[in-house]
């Protein structure tokens, strides 16, 4: 019925070795997200990890614009770290995975 079952069975372990190497590649791949004005620039992995959060100076005596701030570069570091790690780990692994008809779920 599914023709090849070892075949099958090692493209879906081709497909896990690909997304394995995905989730590697995307801890070396940085994206910002800045307040608007670049008062605050964050630094995350496109795995979502924090690097790095910059805070101009002249915000440290305002808490409440430090903190609306942080909200905004975080969530747009967020966004695009999201797009990122979503669209490499389908192309990671839809490459990978045996032609089943009706699993079409990656297109």
């Amino acid at each position: 019925m599914f023709g090849d079952m070892q075949g099958m069975m090692a493209k879906l372990k081709e497909a896990q070795a690909k997304i394995e190497e995905t989730k590697l590649r995307l801890n070396t791949i940085m994206v910002d997200g800045d307040s608007g004005d670049g008062a605050v620039v964050v630094t995350l992995t496109a795995n979502r990890e924090i690097k790095n959060i910059a805070i101009d100076d002249a915000l440290l005596e305002d808490k409440e614009a430090l903190e609306d701030y942080l909200i905004i570069a975080l969530n747009k570091a967020i966004k695009k770290a999201n797009d990122i790690n979503e669209a490499e780990m389908a192309a990671a692994a839809k490459g990978g995975l045996p032609d089943i008809p009706g699993m079409d779920m990656f297109k």
